[in-house]
């Protein structure tokens, strides 16, 4: 592997490691611009930049900012064969780097940082895995910025199968927003699953900590990302994720999700309350009660005829 050098002030780090960054688009806008050049101002930048493109005709291209040195595959991948998992799995399959890096196309670099951040708990050979700390900008709403702050603190940590018991689910929290992984521990547990309506992350991260690798938040590797989602949406993203608990409930079994969701709201209550917001409170009432709904119905989406798990789920072209 190449010997990446990163220099910073008095110290030098020694990054044994090749990094290729992997990022399916799709209708993609000018936020992946500012992210592609982001990454190629990184101080340590990546191997290549591989782009799963999902097309719905021919014709319709990737369009790409002219970067100086830049090294960047684009990969066209028809809307039907898309999936969460296997298009993912299939961007792993293209590289040959040390060091696999997802993305998603609208998280973009808060700094040059980023990646070298997030190589650093790789000095510990027990780490499988790490992800970025994800930061909410001013166009979403008091509530959505206090739950950013709550899922990603700015506190590092690192998570292994004995903080089961005192994190329960989160242990398995990893999000492919920003996240790396070492090739040789995700080659060797067979990679992101195949087919799956969501969650491939947090069901690849199971795996590495069920093996007794660990997972690693980064905080100080940050980028920005965040959703202004309706009501509506909230049920769609939510009752995709109930679906992906069903179908995955041998990784996630014995852990309850629900427990995690009622902590957020209590303490989002708490934190409105705090900063005398009264008027948000009916909107996160309305906004919990649409996810508490969305999760519950996906986790019993067996129950329910097609028609409707069309209609309730946010990723559609899954059921097809």
């Amino acid at each position: 592997m190449e010997l990446e050098t990163v220099t910073k002030d008095k110290d030098t780090i020694n990054i044994e490691y090749t990094v290729d960054v992997i990022i399916p688009t799709y209708h993609s806008d000018d936020k992946l611009d500012r992210l592609l050049t982001m990454l190629y101002r990184q101080t340590v930048k990546p191997n290549r930049v591989i782009l799963l493109h999902t097309i719905e005709k021919e014709g319709q291209e990737q369009k790409l900012p002219v970067i100086e040195g830049s090294n960047i595959t684009v990969i066209s991948i028809s809307k039907k064969e898309f999936d969460h998992g296997g298009t993912r799995k299939l961007g792993a399959t293209l590289s040959n780097a040390a060091i696999l890096m997802f993305m998603t196309q609208d998280a973009i670099p808060v700094d040059e940082y980023l990646i070298e951040k997030l190589l650093e708990p790789y000095n510990d050979p027990w780490v499988s895995a790490t992800y970025a700390r994800q930061l909410a900008d001013d166009s979403v709403g008091l509530v959505e910025r206090y739950t950013r702050h709550y899922n990603y603190s700015k506190h590092s940590r690192v998570k292994s199968l004995e903080n089961l018991e005192e994190l329960g689910i989160k242990t398995f929290f990893c999000s492919n927003v920003c996240a790396t992984y070492r090739s040789s521990v995700y080659e060797k547990l067979g990679g992101f699953v195949d087919k799956t309506i969501f969650n491939e992350d947090m069901i690849m991260a199971a795996k590495m900590i069920r093996e007794d690798y660990r997972i690693a938040y980064a905080a100080d590797a940050k980028v920005l990302h965040c959703h202004k989602y309706s009501y509506v949406q909230q049920f769609t993203r939510n009752f995709d994720l109930g679906v992906s608990h069903k179908q995955y409930e041998e990784t996630f079994k014995g852990l309850k999700s629900e427990s995690e969701g009622i902590k957020l709201v209590k303490n989002s209550l708490n934190y409105l309350i705090e900063k005398k917001q009264f008027l948000l409170i009916p909107d996160l009432i309305l906004n919990s009660g649409f996810k508490f709904l969305g999760y519950q119905f996906g986790v019993h989406y067996q129950l329910l005829p097609m028609k409707l798990v069309k209609r309730f789920s946010m990723n559609k072209g899954y059921w097809t």
